[in-house]
């Protein structure tokens, strides 16, 4: 088999752009145009659907894509085999996470497997947007709830718990809602959603909180429902300290949500690289 244009033909794939992968491949983007070409006239088949806005895969050339990323996974894994065999697992991580979490659960955690591996290094961004790894090229995201269908490799990390609580100071003012629909009669505190989540018997109950008062901050909320000024819904790493020491006290927990997952989610060619396999499975032994 000829190997010419096979590397250009996987990056037009994977980027669905002509000119995103000679961005990745530091080519220019005529010379992609004309590998992938001479690839379809040597195959007799048509790979892409082009439009000015759009390039996709026709199904011969969706095949022909997953031969092809199947066989360059087989070797980038052969190279790190090799590599793994001869030194310490070693090269650059490029990491997502989200804001709040990455600061307090994920980034200490880094700086502790960093200590042990000398030869890695980790380039981090936190970001509560959903990023498109492949598209920015990230090598790891950690992602919070549910997950969207996609190609990628998830695996479970830990569980996010989140609570409903209020100060003793603001319940014995205000009295302690029995009921979800008693949410209407309090003042809620709001995050930058207005609707809060619960469960009644076997059912998901999203309702819609009002309040008086609106930040984009855990830590904020934390802090006004420690002061008396409602009733707040976060995740347990903001309040279950508060919790533990009657700072703040649960309510409703009999309609509390199921729990949602924590996640390490990766390219599939990154699936077995060792300083990936690494990170993760320290991130799982760590996170509680």
């Amino acid at each position: 088999m000829q190997w010419d244009g096979i590397i250009e033909f996987v990056h037009v794939a994977e980027n669905q752009s002509f000119t995103l992968a000679a961005k990745k491949l530091e080519i220019s983007t005529a010379q992609v145009s004309r590998q992938i070409s001479a690839l379809e006239k040597r195959l007799n088949i048509k790979l892409f659907y082009r439009t000015t806005r759009k390039v996709s895969l026709t199904e011969e050339g969706s095949v022909f894509y997953q031969h092809c990323r199947s066989v360059l996974d087989g070797l980038d894994e052969a190279e790190r085999a090799i590599t793994n065999l001869q030194s310490k697992p070693k090269g650059k991580i490029k990491i997502t996470a989200p804001v709040t979490y990455g600061e307090k659960q994920i980034l200490p955690l880094i700086n502790d497997f960093l200590q042990q591996y000398d030869d890695i290094e980790v380039s981090a961004y936190l970001s509560n947007r959903q990023i498109d790894i492949i598209e920015e090229g990230y090598d790891l995201a950690i992602r919070v709830g549910k997950l969207h269908d996609s190609t990628m490799i998830a695996k479970k990390l830990a569980k996010r718990t989140s609570y409903v609580c209020a100060s003793p100071s603001y319940l014995s003012k205000h009295g302690m809602p029995n009921f979800v629909s008693d949410l209407k009669h309090h003042h809620c505190l709001l995050g930058t959603n207005d609707s809060w989540h619960f469960k009644e018997s076997t059912r998901e109950k999203s309702i819609k909180v009002t309040g008086r008062l609106r930040y984009n901050s855990g830590y904020s909320l934390t802090d006004a429902a420690l002061k008396g000024l409602g009733i707040v819904q976060l995740p347990h790493y903001y309040v279950l300290p508060h919790i533990q020491s009657g700072n703040l006290v649960t309510l409703l927990d009999e309609y509390r949500a199921d729990d949602e997952g924590i996640w390490a989610v990766y390219p599939q060619n990154r699936q077995l690289s060792p300083k990936i396999r690494l990170l993760v499975n320290y991130l799982t032994e760590q996170l509680v």
